[in-house]
């Protein structure tokens, strides 16, 4: 929701950067404008401005002929702009609940709100196959800001491949979440799916495969 009304009082071009990254490990000012058709100029000065504001940063990596090439990608502030669960008032009720009624309670709570969780899209997530089940339920993670798609990998296998995790930082101090989730992933897509975690420069990417 925040993402969408910052939309509509800043530039959409920066925006439209900052969503671009966001589903990647990072991309080229010539990879950008390529994807958004916005002229290499003008993604260059967004980049530019956005990296004085600290939500971009740069790395070098390899490229086809000559010197490296300059990627851009997301700074953890960039978080900002994207849903998290994980806030402030959350964690002080968790501390305070486990204070009171003992530790065990917050997972309690975590393990009823994804029975439900389950439930729910249990109601949304339609088709036969797993493949077919896999793309509604990566549609239906998009559209609540986890910047869901899917992937191809070998042996023509997809796996559901998600750029923004809002339970990240609940998941630093409950663990068992990584758990919870991932049985209620393997109910919905009704498949063994293995949860895959990567983390690179403070940012973090889940991705959900589906067995071969």
């Amino acid at each position: 929701m925040f993402l969408k009304i910052a939309r509509e009082i800043a530039k959409p071009q920066a925006f439209a950067i900052l969503d671009l990254l966001k589903r990647s490990t990072g991309l080229s000012v010539r990879e950008m404008a390529e994807a958004l058709r916005m002229s290499y100029m003008g993604v260059k000065q967004h980049c530019i401005k956005l990296e004085k504001k600290g939500l971009l940063d740069t790395r070098r990596r390899p490229g086809g002929a000559g010197r490296p090439e300059k990627a851009y990608r997301l700074t953890p502030k960039a978080d900002a702009f994207y849903p998290e669960a994980g806030n402030e008032l959350t964690m002080d009720l968790l501390h305070a609940i486990q204070e009171i009624y003992g530790p065990s309670v917050p997972d309690k709570l975590f393990s009823n709100y994804f029975t439900r969780r389950t439930e729910d899209y249990l109601k949304k997530v339609k088709g036969q196959s797993t493949a077919d089940r896999a793309a509604s339920f990566a549609r239906i993670r998009d559209e609540e800001g986890y910047c869901s798609g899917l992937e191809q990998v070998p042996d023509d296998r997809i796996q559901v491949v998600e750029f923004h995790h809002p339970l990240k930082e609940l998941i630093g101090i409950y663990p068992n979440i990584r758990l919870m989730e991932t049985q209620m992933v393997r109910k919905v897509l009704q498949s063994e799916v293995q949860r895959q975690e990567e983390t690179s420069s403070g940012l973090t990417c889940v991705r959900w495969c589906l067995p071969g």
